[in-house]
């Protein structure tokens, strides 16, 4: 395998070779409009060099060749010429300056390529997380400026002309963003050259090592394709075909490294580091083809996909399959159509070529969809690597492809569910889905999902995510969904309670919230919280990130709490007034001031009335009740503790958890459950094993009435003959 392309003094390509590329698919009229953004940007650079030694023009020229050998459109070629001007050190260049003498379309370019140019690749997750943002939002305006930016660093990386220390970081942005964006568009040379060229600078003792061993094995692996290839043309033409091509390729050497490191396997045993591809004329002989295939060869299970039927979503077609092909070595073919094989090659690229009478315009708001959409996913992330991980779960093609019931495929990594999918369709799909129905059949939503499936996805408007969800979803876009939903709402109830308790606080001083804004004294109050917004001091009081003795000393002018009848006193806990408001109906827990739908019972105690309770404010989610000797609540912060009492308005069953020891004996777990049912009390869980000395423990949750309820029950357990203990833990 050959060393990777390295430019050259002796290569370099000039404006008249570049002009008759450019002809062989544009208008002879091109050359006036290549020849005047050329002359504009030697004027611009001047005599300005590389570091290599070279001029600097020769770098918008090489950009600009590769982009004509992907027959782009005219002003795609004009724009890479002239993409350095606007950072010139000496020259200065206004956008205005290019609108004018080469057009929007052409400024527009060369301005998103300026400013993702601006853009440095940085260690710090923060500054990574904000650099692919602005990056994002310059692509976003227009496809053109992708592309662009992509042969900018393909050459670059060609060239590696910068410090030693600036070459790895250089090369893993190369490969963390830059090649899995050339994938995502589906210029697939493109992506695996520059693997390939970040490999060699990453990892060079393991790159040159894969070269000379590939290199060692290149004839015997020429004599395979040529077999191979031998043996197909005989069959196609058995077949009645003639107007076919076969392509025998080596696998990138990138590709092969991972293969070797995921699976720990040497060189020798990477079957498949050869790739056929059979170049047809029609689908119908696609198929035929792959028909012809199976009989040659048996077919891998598993590995066969077909995206003529169901193309991805970057518009790539093509039937994959992989066989034990002859001397027993596994063999990956593709098959397609000529047009299909140009779209592989070039993606969106070639769709975006020149074709005379298309307007570039028309074709841009749908082939570049995706990437407005990620940017529309990705503004509400602030978590920096929940950011990058849904940013680069986006970036990767999935592994399986599934359908919708009207055929739209949707891409999805291996190990997905039916919530994934829900989420691909829409966020509001995945928030409201209750159900899937898989080729059919109603299944779980943690069902995992397999290539070809047909998934028909059911909603409820009264359907909301939990957190259970995040336990059933693989992709980082479901995760993101599901989290901001939690998220929300727990800021709304911190808001809430944040409300309530700084109102309860205040009232103590004859004060409100209202009267407080109305006293002009808000702002004061806002600056000395650190917050810029009366909502955000009210969340961290409901989260708990300002504890209640703190909230008077905040919210309360100096001048406002001298003219207090008697000073406020901060104290740990907060005293509980004689008047309480009246619990509304369910409600069973009074605190003044306190809306108690924010209230619930902690499950790691389980108190009921008749027990000593304490409250505990919870970061977003409330007021959790604890028994007042609860080792969880004696081991939190005193400052987040509030004082509850008990309702007695409403009557409701209250959980228990009791302890039963007994001699283990035939039919004791029945004797046991009818006596507990017989007192009327509700089973919910029974947990029971047995000892060494033939004893058995149970621990079980009930529901009970009171605490006379529940005495009384332990009372009857103790009375039967095979109990020893029966107790409330």
């Amino acid at each position: 395998m050959a060393q990777l392309h390295a430019q050259t003094a002796d290569d370099q390509i000039t404006i008249d070779d570049l002009i008759a590329q450019a002809k062989q698919y544009l208008p002879d009229s091109c050359e006036e409009s290549l020849r005047k953004a050329y002359d504009f940007a030697v004027k611009v650079h001047g005599d300005r060099r590389r570091p290599d030694g070279s001029l600097y023009i020769t770098h918008p020229l090489t950009v600009t060749q590769i982009l004509a050998s992907m027959r782009l459109d005219l002003e795609t070629l004009q724009a890479a010429l002239l993409h350095g001007i606007f950072k010139d050190p000496v020259t200065s260049v206004s956008p205005e300056e290019v609108r004018d003498l080469f057009g929007p379309d052409v400024e527009k370019i060369v301005s998103g390529v300026a400013r993702v140019n601006k853009v440095e690749f940085s260690a710090n997750i923060d500054s990574q997380v904000e650099n692919v943002r602005k990056m994002l939002l310059a692509m976003s305006s227009d496809i053109r400026v992708l592309l662009v930016k992509l042969a900018d660093r393909l050459h670059l990386m060609r060239l590696m002309d910068m410090p030693e220390e600036e070459k790895k970081s250089f090369a893993q942005e190369t490969m963390e963003l830059y090649a899995p964006l050339a994938g995502r568009l589906g210029v697939d040379w493109l992506k695996r050259e520059l693997e390939d060229l970040a490999f060699a600078n990453l990892h060079p003792e393991e790159y040159k090592d894969l070269v000379a061993r590939v290199d060692s094995s290149t004839m015997d692996r020429a004599l395979y394709v040529e077999e191979v290839k031998e043996l197909l043309t005989k069959k196609l033409h058995e077949q009645g075909l003639s107007d076919f091509r076969i392509l025998g390729r080596p696998k990138h050497l990138y590709s092969i490294y991972r293969k070797l490191i995921a699976q720990n396997i040497p060189l020798e045993k990477v079957y498949d580091k050869v790739a056929f591809r059979i170049i047809l004329m029609t689908i119908r002989e696609c198929y035929e083809v792959l028909g012809l295939v199976h009989s040659l060869w048996v077919p891998i299970d598993g590995r066969f996909k077909d995206f003529i039927s169901s193309p991805k979503s970057n518009m790539y077609q093509s039937l994959h399959t992989s066989v034990i092909g002859p001397h027993g070595n596994f063999m990956e073919i593709q098959i397609r159509t000529e047009e299909m094989d140009k779209i592989a090659k070039e993606g969106i690229a070639a769709h975006w070529a020149y074709k005379e009478g298309t307007s570039i315009n028309q074709k841009d708001a749908k082939l570049f969809q995706w990437l407005k959409q990620l940017i529309q996913w990705l503004k509400e992330l602030k978590d920096p690597k929940e950011f990058l991980d849904v940013f680069k779960g986006e970036l990767v093609h999935g592994d399986i492809y599934v359908l919708t019931p009207t055929g739209d495929v949707k891409e999805l990594p291996e190990g997905s569910t039916s919530l994934d999918f829900a989420y691909a369709i829409h966020t509001q799909v995945g928030n409201r889905c209750t159900g899937a129905k898989i080729n059919g059949r109603l299944s779980p939503l943690k069902t995992n999902l397999k290539n070809g499936d047909v998934v028909e996805i059911l909603t409820s408007p009264h359907q909301q995510p939990n957190r259970g969800w995040l336990s059933l979803v693989k992709t980082g876009r479901a995760k993101s969904r599901i989290r901001h939903f939690l998220r929300q709402e727990e800021l709304e109830k911190s808001l809430k309670v944040g409300q309530e308790i700084c109102e309860r606080e205040l009232r103590k001083h004859h004060l409100s919230v209202k009267k407080l804004i109305k006293t002009g004294h808000l702002r004061e109050i806002l600056k000395r919280a650190n917050v810029n917004a009366l909502e955000d001091l009210l969340r961290k009081v409901g989260s708990g990130k300002i504890r209640t003795d703190q909230i008077v000393d905040l919210m309360l002018p100096p001048e406002l709490l001298a003219a207090n009848e008697e000073p406020v006193a901060t104290s740990v806990e907060i005293t509980t007034p004689s008047r309480a408001v009246k619990p509304r109906s369910g409600d069973i827990i009074e605190i003044d001031g306190i809306d108690n739908l924010l209230i619930k019972i902690s499950q790691c105690c389980l108190p009921m009335p008749g027990d000593d309770v304490m409250g505990f404010i919870t970061a977003g989610r409330g007021i959790s009740v604890h028994k007042a000797n609860c080792p969880n609540l004696l081991a939190t912060d005193p400052m987040r503790r509030i004082e509850v009492q008990w309702s007695n308005a409403v009557k409701v069953q209250h959980r228990a958890h009791i302890q039963i020891i007994a001699q283990d004996q035939k039919g004791l777990l029945v004797k046991l459950c009818n006596a507990i049912t017989n007192d009327d009390a509700n089973i919910l869980n029974v947990e029971a094993h047995t000892t060494k000395d033939n004893k058995a423990m149970l621990n079980v949750i009930l529901e009970v009435n009171d605490m006379d309820h529940l005495s009384t029950l332990l009372q009857h357990l103790r009375q039967l003959e095979q109990v020893i203990e029966a107790r409330r833990k």
